[in-house]
């Protein structure tokens, strides 16, 4: 009985966690992407090739707030004579609820020319609230937390991006316009996306059908005019991102994929 007691009440306590999930969690369905999958890209600047990219779902499955979840990573660096002149080498990455695509942990790492930054955000779902925390450059230890109440299935910029590779288009029609809501480092955002239309388009991984979007930028100083950002992503089941464009004011930088490994599905690719 002695042993009994113990066991009854850590059974208790650990049911407290799992009762009433489909309460806080939405489940997302999901046929588009799975553990393992790795994205590469080629970064460039006008006829420049600047840099290179890769986003990588780890291939396990890893345990958060007693929840199971992808581990996204995401890098991206400069090269050749850029590498000498703005050193670039970013890592950000999130742990996503495998079920309800939501983050849990989200963390940044910058390192770009002299700037540093080192971010990691929590996100408790049960008491809507999130926690953000900056390491002290001089010191090397994390600042105080700032906290900040979210609404309910609120996304971070790479549980978000993995949300909409969930999204039916099929039945969209031309010039159509969704909102996709996130928070990112101290804000909360609503981004307006025009769904354009289905084209062909060339990559340097190949040509392949695609669903083109549009981002509807806010006036701003770094992007020029309407369609400033366009976005393309396969029109298939995996919906993997083929392309991004942002003209700014100072040039045009394109994101294209130059390779992919471990797809869920048969990517829809033109010989």
């Amino acid at each position: 009985m002695k042993k009994l007691i113990p066991l009854l009440i850590t059974c208790i306590a650990l049911s407290a966690f799992t009762v009433g999930d489909e309460e806080v969690y939405t489940d997302v369905a999901n046929d588009s992407f799975f553990k393992g999958e790795k994205l590469e890209y080629k970064v460039s600047f006008g006829i420049f090739s600047i840099g290179e990219a890769e986003m990588v779902i780890q291939d396990n499955f890893y345990r958060v707030n007693h929840r199971d979840c992808y581990k996204i990573d995401v890098y991206g660096k400069t090269t050749g004579m850029v590498d000498w002149v703005a050193k670039v080498d970013d890592h950000w990455g999130a742990y996503v609820d495998s079920a309800a695509l939501v983050p849990h942990i989200s963390y940044r790492n910058i390192k770009e020319g002299n700037y540093r930054k080192n971010e990691v955000t929590r996100f408790d779902h049960r008491s809507n609230q999130i926690e953000t925390k900056v390491m002290d450059k001089k010191t090397g230890e994390y600042k105080e937390p700032n906290y900040f109440y979210a609404p309910e299935d609120i996304r971070d910029m790479l549980a978000g991006f993995l949300y909409m590779r969930t999204m039916d288009f099929s039945n969209m029609k031309k010039n159509e316009v969704f909102t996709v809501k996130g928070f990112f480092e101290d804000t909360f955002y609503e981004l307006d996306v025009r769904y354009k239309d289905t084209e062909k388009i060339k990559t340097k991984a190949g040509k392949f059908k695609a669903i083109k979007l549009a981002p509807i930028m806010p006036d701003n100083k770094l992007f020029d005019g309407e369609d400033s950002i366009l976005v393309w992503l396969s029109n298939d089941k995996n919906k993997v991102p083929l392309k991004i464009e942002a003209k700014m004011f100072i040039g045009s930088t394109d994101v294209e994929l130059s390779g992919y490994h471990n797809l869920r599905n048969e990517i829809n690719k033109i010989d």
